[in-house]
């Protein structure tokens, strides 16, 4: 039987829903009670689907969990999946992204804080660091955002393993094209109003990235002030920003099939950071950025304060294409039809971190 699976991430537990039917039903209890689960992927390249999550435990710390059976039962490595080595003096806070990877079916990539960039090529039971990211010449000057020095995005290309991008807040967004042996900033044209020098080579403060669906060498990017696209696999960046209220915001994703067709949740900033003047609307372009449109239809329609953190909207690869998002206040909302309307799935969750939605079976 043919279901969507919905995975929240919360700062207390993840929340499982399924929609059968056009129906949907969460699980009757969160797993992971009193773990923040910042990141949460679902495989569906092998004969069976694997969820991943990443939990972090006050008392036991960080974690990678996986589960074969849909989300009804979770396995914990018997070691720890993702460990800093002991020469490199860090200790793992917490692992922000889990990405399966275009091109290997067996590869899983995570991205963690302190900012690192980890490789699994065992669907996700065991991690090793990719040293030469690492050990970056520009590392000693990353600095931590307001969220921290976290690797929270990662995308991989069908067309070639060897090439990854990855984003850092606030070190900005780096490449490979040799399967992570060197890496260079890819930061050209993205503005960092916060610094003396405003275009720097890196320290941009990304906060999310998407890929088309049509062009893999287009990107949409999310910035700390300012939306951004890319027509060379991040090599340099334009701005298209004009048309939203605001150019800050955290979250960006990207239709599944339709290409020049991307969606943003914009944010109020520096001081307060609520949804642009205070209403809940998903903004949608679909002439790459070109010109955008507030899709409301079934949102709340008086002053709002949800917040959407930059792993908390994604898309998911039905058709017609759904589309998700959860906020800090804890509701998730879903739409099945591309955006044009949405529908309240949840409210009063802890606050909503990540949300990530797949076709399985």
């Amino acid at each position: 039987m043919t279901e969507v699976l919905l995975a929240v991430g919360t700062r207390k537990g993840l929340f499982i829903g399924r929609r059968r039917s056009g129906a949907w039903e969460f699980d009757e209890s969160p797993y992971f009670n009193a773990q923040a689960v910042y990141s949460v992927a679902i495989d569906t390249r092998g004969s069976a689907p694997r969820l991943l999550a990443g939990g972090d435990s006050a008392h036991w710390g960080p974690s990678v969990f996986h589960s074969d059976d849909l989300g009804r039962s979770w396995t914990e490595p018997a070691r720890p999946a993702v460990k800093f080595p002991p020469d490199t003096g860090a200790s793992l806070e917490r692992v922000w992204q889990l990405h399966p990877a275009a091109a290997e079916p067996d590869v899983i990539y995570a991205g963690t804080e302190p900012a690192a960039l980890y490789r699994s090529e065992d669907r996700g039971e065991s991690f090793t660091l990719v040293r030469p990211l690492w050990e970056h010449p520009t590392r000693s000057q990353w600095m931590p955002g307001g969220g921290g020095e976290g690797l929270h995005t990662i995308l991989t290309d069908h067309r070639d393993p060897r090439s990854v991008t990855v984003a850092v807040s606030t070190a900005g967004v780096f490449r490979t094209t040799d399967g992570g042996a060197g890496w260079a900033p890819s930061n050209s044209g993205v503005s960092a109003v916060f610094l003396p020098d405003p275009n720097p080579e890196f320290g941009q403060c990304v906060h999310k990235i998407a890929r088309d669906a049509a062009d893999p060498d287009r990107l949409y990017l999310q910035n700390h002030w300012g939306v951004y696209r890319s027509d060379d696999a991040g090599a340099h960046w334009t701005d298209i920003g004009e048309g939203l209220p605001s150019t800050f915001g955290f979250a960006v994703a990207a239709h599944p099939r339709r290409g020049d067709t991307a969606y943003v949740f914009p944010i109020t900033a520096d001081s307060d950071r609520v949804p642009a003047d205070r209403r809940c609307r998903v903004f949608r372009t679909t002439d790459a950025g070109g010109s955008w449109e507030p899709l409301t239809a079934g949102l709340p329609q008086g002053d709002h304060y949800g917040t959407v953190l930059r792993d908390a909207m994604c898309t998911d690869d039905a058709d017609p294409a759904g589309v998700y998002f959860g906020n800090r206040n804890g509701e998730v909302y879903a739409s099945g039809d591309d955006g044009e309307s949405w529908r309240q799935l949840a409210s009063h969750l802890p606050d909503v971190l990540c949300v990530r939605a797949a076709v399985v079976s």
